[in-house]
């Protein structure tokens, strides 16, 4: 029984991370594909038979962000649950991981309008060298999603591991917990 208690809070630590990823990168590709659909259409790959902005999302909010997820609930499972106790549970986590979106869109959007701003004013180059390709029209915004997909993937990948050292620290970083001298029986 308790292996199995065990590897059911492993479990859902892994999915609900995984979920948390996916459930941002449709959000944010929601945003960022309505936004400028060519960030898409012509600078990735043509897995989806669309130019619709809604299915692109769909399609790559989902490609682009369970291997995020993944490697974050991996980790976080682990941090949590091997060795000894004291042991972190899956709804001691949640939150963690549901303000490590928030801060990754908080990023996306700072660095999104970081990006066309630098665009805009001719301080930085359209990103990838898809300047030549992408309308000028489109451009800005093109660079809006670059940066703003950017700051995503490295916030969410460095604040992952952050999370996992921080769980890491929760569990045996923190001061040992003394015996009370009033507690009856030692």
């Amino acid at each position: 029984m308790g292996a199995a208690k065990e590897s059911n809070e492993a479990i859902k630590i892994v999915l609900f991370s995984m979920g948390a990823a996916v459930a941002y990168g449709l959000i944010h590709d929601q945003v960022t594909a309505h936004l400028c659909v060519e960030y898409f259409s012509i600078a990735h790959p043509p897995v989806f038979a669309t130019s619709s902005p809604f299915l692109l999302a769909l399609g790559w909010g989902v490609i682009a962000t369970w291997w995020v997820g993944l490697p974050l609930g991996l980790g976080l499972a682990a941090a949590a649950r091997i060795g000894p106790a004291p042991r972190l549970g899956f709804l001691e986590l949640r939150s963690a991981v549901v303000k490590l979106m928030i801060a990754s869109a908080i990023a996306a959007i700072i660095s999104g309008l970081l990006g066309a701003f630098l665009v805009a004013t001719g301080r930085a180059q359209v990103p990838g060298g898809w300047g030549t390709i992408i309308p000028p029209a489109k451009q800005v915004a093109f660079s809006a999603d670059a940066w703003a997909h950017l700051a995503s993937y490295g916030f969410g990948i460095l604040g992952g591991l952050f999370l996992i050292g921080h769980t890491i620290w929760r569990r045996v970083g923190r001061p040992s917990r003394r015996l009370r001298t009033d507690a009856p029986f030692g």
